[in-house]
């Protein structure tokens, strides 16, 4: 019986032990930042179609781009179809220049994701190279913007956000090279 009670006892204590250091080392990370905002989020739902959703990861791409270059607000007249469309999209993502850059990599990696999925369903779907094309001429883009930006980081953290960055897009940019040619219907 003492010897039962000296077993629960133990067991007792190191299940707290491993109930307090598993609360102490969650306490220690801070919770992970979602790479979409919440309208975005709500967009790629909608967007069933993979060229669609395609279209909504480059979009929300190029608007971490805009605000890393600063142009957060223009002067110009804005029409009801652009204003429209800005209350469907939300308020420009906030963040430090490594968050947005962060939120790049992860938007590209999804879109990459994305597209796999699809591909793995259905190989001969055309939407696959229809969104991988899209996808690679704005990845073009991003590119050279992300190799601009690269020697103007500081923080390592941002330098790590643009490998990431810079990987995912190399990797679009390879399977993209990969596709056959295309084929336009007249």
């Amino acid at each position: 019986m003492k010897r039962f009670k000296k077993m629960a006892g133990a067991l007792v204590l190191l299940l707290t032990l491993v109930l307090t250091g598993s609360a102490r080392s969650s306490s220690h990370n801070p919770p992970s930042r979602d790479y979409l905002t919440p309208q975005e989020i709500e967009l790629v739902k909608d967007a069933q179609v993979l060229d669609q959703r395609i279209d909504v990861f480059i979009k929300a791409a190029e608007r971490r781009f805009l605000v890393l270059s600063g142009q957060t607000t223009s002067t110009a007249p804005v029409s009801k179809k652009d204003q429209k469309e800005a209350e469907r999209w939300g308020a420009l993502p906030a963040g430090t220049r490594a968050e947005l850059i962060t939120d790049i990599a992860g938007i590209l990696d999804a879109a990459i994701e994305n597209i796999d999925d699809v591909a793995l369903r259905d190989d001969k779907n055309p939407l696959v190279a229809k969104s991988l094309r899209k996808l690679a001429a704005a990845t073009t883009r991003f590119q050279a913007q992300l190799t601009s930006m690269q020697g103007q980081a500081k923080e390592s953290a941002e330098r790590t956000a643009i490998g990431q960055a810079m990987e995912n897009a190399q990797e679009i940019l390879e399977a993209a090279a990969k596709l056959p040619p295309s084929t336009t219907k007249k």
